[in-house]
């Protein structure tokens, strides 16, 4: 899977909005095989525009801590005394 650069977010909603006002000609001019080859082309530019959003909205880091290694231990000794 190619993740769309997040550099480029400007220029996919820019080819959105083109898609829109192109699937507006269309259909106001009849060519309805262009309108459903439209429409795809919009879904696969929404869907590049909404991986960005997921990955902008995951790309915080959360500090998990670090586990003590006396905890660590503890337990791998009182299991082998089983």
């Amino acid at each position: 899977m190619l993740w769309p650069d997040p550099a480029q977010r400007d220029r996919l909603v820019e080819i959105r909005d083109n898609l829109v006002a192109r699937i507006a000609e269309a259909e106001r001019e009849g060519w309805l095989g262009e309108v459903e080859g439209l429409r795809i082309s919009l879904a696969g530019a929404e869907d590049k525009l909404a991986q960005l959003n997921r990955r902008c909205a995951t790309g915080i880091s959360v500090d998990l801590g670090t586990p003590s290694f006396a905890k660590t231990t503890a337990r791998t000794t009182l299991g082998d005394r089983s």
